[in-house]
Order: C-alpha cells, then sequence, then structure tokens
C-alpha cells in the first residue's frame, strides 16, 4: 500500500521507471549469493560455472551418490554397457560419432582399454588361463622372456604401445583419409578394448567347458578388428576391410619385433659385458 501511494505521487514517467524494475529484478536476486569456481576461477552465480560446467556446490557423499554412480556405470544410454553395446554393433560409426558429434555418451576410450584389458588379465588370472594372444616362450630367463613377459601381465600398456604401431600402418595404408595418428589410437583404443573382452570371454568359456577356446577368441578379436577399423572409413567398400585387417596384423608384427629386438640387443649386451669382465679378471 505505501509503494503504490509513493508511485502515486511521483511523475508517470518516474513512476513507469520504477514500477519496471520492480517487476524486472525480483528482491531475492538482489541478495543472491555470488561464489568463485574452484575449478577455473570464473564467478559463478547460478548452480554450475558456465564456464568449465564445475557445480557451485558438491553434494556430500551417501548412500544415494554410490547408487548414482552405479547407475551411471551401468547405464545402457551411456557409460560401459552402452560402449559396448555400441562399439559391438555398429563400431566405425559410434566412433565417428565420438569424435564429431558426443564426447560425453562413451568411456573415454583410454580409460576404456585400461579396464577392458584389467577386465581380462583378472578373468584369464583368476581362471588360470595361460594363453594370450601373445605368447613367448624360453628355457632360460632373459631381458627377452622378461619383456613378453611384462606384455602379457600388463595388456592394458602394452596394447596402447602395440595401438602406436597399428595406427602408424594405418596412416599409409589408409592415406586418402584424412585422420591424423592420435584419431588412429583413439580408434585403436576402441578396438582393441573390444577385443580384450572378447578374449575375457573366451577365456571364461574355455574354463566352464573345459575346451580349449582362446586360439578361437584371438582369431575372433583379429577379425573384429579388421571389420571395425573398416566401417570406420568407409563400411561400403570392401577394400577397406582388408586393408583394416593388414594393417592390424602389421602392427601386432611390428610390436612383436621390435620388444624381441629390444630383449635380443639386452640379452647380447650382457652376455657381451659379462665376457668382458671375465676376461679382464682372468
Amino acid at each position: 500500500m505505501t509503494n503504490r501511494f509513493v508511485l502515486s505521487i511521483l511523475p508517470q514517467s518516474v513512476s513507469d521507471l520504477v514500477e519496471l524494475s520492480m517487476d524486472t529484478y525480483p528482491a531475492h536476486t538482489l541478495t543472491q549469493t555470488v561464489s568463485e569456481c574452484r575449478n577455473c576461477g570464473n564467478t559463478i552465480d547460478e548452480n554450475f560455472c558456465s564456464r568449465c560446467g564445475q557445480p557451485a556446490t558438491l553434494k556430500r557423499i551417501n548412500g544415494h551418490y554410490i547408487v548414482h554412480e552405479i547407475e551411471h556405470v551401468l547405464h545402457f544410454e551411456r557409460g560401459l554397457l552402452y560402449t559396448i553395446k555400441a562399439l559391438l554393433l555398429k563400431p566405425g560409426q559410434t566412433i565417428k560419432s565420438f569424435f564429431s558429434e558426443d564426447r560425453n555418451r562413451l568411456v573415454k576410450p583410454i580409460i576404456f582399454i585400461i579396464v577392458t584389458s584389467a577386465i581380462y588379465s583378472i578373468t584369464s588370472g583368476a581362471l588360470h588361463i595361460e594363453d594370450g594372444y601373445i605368447k613367448f616362450s624360453e628355457q632360460h630367463a632373459s631381458a627377452t622372456g622378461a619383456i613378453f613377459k611384462w606384455i602379457q601381465s600388463h595388456y592394458g600398456y602394452a596394447n596402447l604401445l602395440m595401438g602406436a604401431f597399428i595406427a602408424m600402418w594405418m596412416k599409409p595404408i589408409f592415406r586418402k583419409y584424412d585422420y591424423n595418428f592420435f584419431e588412429l589410437l583413439i580408434v585403436l583404443c576402441f578396438v582393441m578394448g573390444m577385443g580384450m573382452l572378447v578374449l575375457a570371454v573366451f577365456a571364461l568359456s574355455e574354463k566352464l567347458s573345459g575346451t580349449p577356446l582362446m586360439q578361437v577368441g584371438s582369431y575372433l578379436f583379429i577379425l573384429y578388428a579388421g571389420w571395425a577399423i573398416g566401417q570406420f572409413y568407409d563400411k561400403h567398400r570392401a577394400a577397406n576391410y582388408v586393408k583394416a585387417f593388414v594393417a592390424y596384423l602389421l602392427g601386432m608384427l611390428s610390436f612383436a619385433l621390435v620388444a624381441l629386438a629390444i630383449g635380443v640387443t639386452i640379452d647380447f649386451a650382457i652376455r657381451h659385458s659379462n665376457n668382458f669382465n671375465f676376461s679382464v679378471a682372468f
């Protein structure tokens, strides 16, 4: 009542301006809390930072938070299970979409290959499945044997290294396509991650059935890789599937030969050093 009385004695133009100000800026906005983003330092006057998306306040971790995180991982519309489903059905289209449209629905590629490699390593270790897709046997301990044992027990990191070799072959073989080395490495993180899951499934099947199936799983792994990579470039060109298969095999072979060469060089240097020490002592 008092406000309306004050407005009534003001000139009409001033009265309209005051009413407009009262309607446009509600009272609660005048006392709204303004804080600084802890992530990027930007001023926050809403629930989220407009620059980096960081929440203004983090909710306390409780049972609801844990359930929400589990649902996020197991959700079929995003997360791990969605990533597996999409890469299983339409790998080429899914990876292209990750590059150009949406990078939030899929698990990040490097995390994906490390997690899936860990799943395979845990599965094969728990089931005592010795056959991997890279095998090496020796009679005496050597640096070469140590290198290949490391590869067999650290498939996640080994796959990243092998992916670099395969990407180096993909670049010249598919030179008409404008993808850089790092984009090809991301493609291989997804493809090889799915291969690790294929091997994990066959490791479990071998244990349950008592039939040696890991070799079959290795063949399917390579066939899937050729199909997925070929589909990524152009699913309508049959030659792309052959090229992808060749690039993958050449990359695997190159990786194995480089690992072997490093091991042999170290072993040779150790033997030469021992012989030299023996000659000096004599």
